[in-house]
Protein backbone atom coordinates (compact mmCIF):
# COMPACT_ATOMS: atom_id res chain seq x y z
CA UNK A 1 0.00 0.00 0.00
CA UNK A 2 1.15 3.50 -0.76
CA UNK A 3 2.93 4.99 2.27
CA UNK A 4 1.24 8.36 1.81
CA UNK A 5 -2.19 6.73 1.94
CA UNK A 6 -1.30 5.03 5.22
CA UNK A 7 0.21 8.14 6.76
CA UNK A 8 -2.93 10.11 6.06
CA UNK A 9 -5.37 7.60 7.53
CA UNK A 10 -3.44 5.96 10.37
CA UNK A 11 -4.54 8.51 12.98
CA UNK A 12 -8.18 7.91 12.08
CA UNK A 13 -7.67 4.13 12.31
CA UNK A 14 -6.14 4.43 15.79
CA UNK A 15 -8.96 6.68 16.98
CA UNK A 16 -11.57 4.33 15.51
CA UNK A 17 -10.11 1.37 17.37
CA UNK A 18 -10.05 3.29 20.65
CA UNK A 19 -13.62 4.48 20.07
CA UNK A 20 -14.58 0.80 20.34
CA UNK A 21 -12.85 0.43 23.70
CA UNK A 22 -9.62 0.87 25.60
CA UNK A 23 -6.58 -0.99 24.30
CA UNK A 24 -2.99 -1.47 25.26
CA UNK A 25 -0.30 -0.59 22.74
CA UNK A 26 0.56 -4.09 21.54
CA UNK A 27 -3.10 -5.02 21.14
CA UNK A 28 -3.71 -1.87 19.12
CA UNK A 29 -0.65 -2.56 16.96
CA UNK A 30 -1.80 -6.12 16.28
CA UNK A 31 -5.33 -5.03 15.41
CA UNK A 32 -4.20 -2.35 12.95
CA UNK A 33 -1.37 -4.47 11.54
CA UNK A 34 -3.86 -7.20 10.67
CA UNK A 35 -5.28 -4.84 8.04
CA UNK A 36 -2.50 -2.34 7.29
CA UNK A 37 1.24 -2.96 7.38
CA UNK A 38 2.64 -0.47 9.88
CA UNK A 39 5.75 -0.31 12.03
CA UNK A 40 5.19 -0.61 15.77
CA UNK A 41 7.30 2.48 16.43
CA UNK A 42 5.09 4.53 14.14
CA UNK A 43 2.01 3.72 16.21
CA UNK A 44 3.70 4.52 19.50
CA UNK A 45 4.85 7.90 18.16
CA UNK A 46 1.29 8.58 17.02
CA UNK A 47 -0.10 7.53 20.42
CA UNK A 48 2.36 9.87 22.15
CA UNK A 49 1.25 12.77 19.96
CA UNK A 50 -2.42 11.96 20.57
CA UNK A 51 -1.71 11.94 24.30
CA UNK A 52 0.20 15.24 24.11
CA UNK A 53 -2.78 16.74 22.26
CA UNK A 54 -5.09 15.40 25.00
CA UNK A 55 -7.08 13.17 22.62
CA UNK A 56 -6.11 10.07 24.58
CA UNK A 57 -5.07 9.34 28.12
CA UNK A 58 -3.40 6.30 29.61
CA UNK A 59 -3.71 4.13 32.68
CA UNK A 60 -1.87 1.08 33.95
CA UNK A 61 -3.68 -2.17 34.58
CA UNK A 62 -2.17 -5.16 36.31
CA UNK A 63 -2.42 -8.40 34.38
CA UNK A 64 -2.49 -11.97 35.60
CA UNK A 65 0.82 -12.56 33.86
CA UNK A 66 3.75 -10.19 33.43
CA UNK A 67 4.02 -6.49 34.15
CA UNK A 68 1.18 -3.98 34.15
CA UNK A 69 -0.01 -2.87 30.73
CA UNK A 70 -0.46 0.73 29.64
CA UNK A 71 -3.96 1.15 28.24
CA UNK A 72 -5.01 3.99 25.96
CA UNK A 73 -8.47 5.49 26.16
CA UNK A 74 -10.15 8.33 24.28
CA UNK A 75 -10.86 11.51 26.20
CA UNK A 76 -14.05 13.46 25.53
CA UNK A 77 -11.92 15.80 23.39
CA UNK A 78 -10.62 12.73 21.55
CA UNK A 79 -14.13 11.40 20.92
CA UNK A 80 -15.18 14.72 19.40
CA UNK A 81 -12.01 14.83 17.31
CA UNK A 82 -12.61 11.25 16.10
CA UNK A 83 -16.21 12.05 15.12
CA UNK A 84 -15.06 15.12 13.17
CA UNK A 85 -12.28 13.20 11.38
CA UNK A 86 -14.65 10.34 10.61
CA UNK A 87 -17.16 12.68 8.97
CA UNK A 88 -14.39 14.39 7.00
CA UNK A 89 -13.11 10.98 5.88
CA UNK A 90 -16.56 9.85 4.67
CA UNK A 91 -16.93 13.07 2.67
CA UNK A 92 -13.39 12.78 1.30
CA UNK A 93 -13.72 9.19 0.10
CA UNK A 94 -17.01 10.08 -1.59
CA UNK A 95 -15.29 12.90 -3.46
CA UNK A 96 -12.38 10.65 -4.44
CA UNK A 97 -14.78 7.96 -5.68
CA UNK A 98 -16.52 10.55 -7.83
CA UNK A 99 -13.21 11.68 -9.29
CA UNK A 100 -12.12 8.12 -9.99
CA UNK A 101 -15.40 7.50 -11.81
CA UNK A 102 -14.86 10.66 -13.83
CA UNK A 103 -17.99 12.31 -12.43
CA UNK A 104 -18.21 15.95 -11.63
CA UNK A 105 -19.98 16.89 -8.43
CA UNK A 106 -21.81 20.20 -8.29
Amino acid sequence: MNAQFKKGVLELCVLAQLANGDMYGYELTERISSQITVATGTLYLLLKRLKDDEYVTTYLQEGSEGPARKYYTLTSKGKTYYEELHLEWIEFIGQVKNLLKGEERI
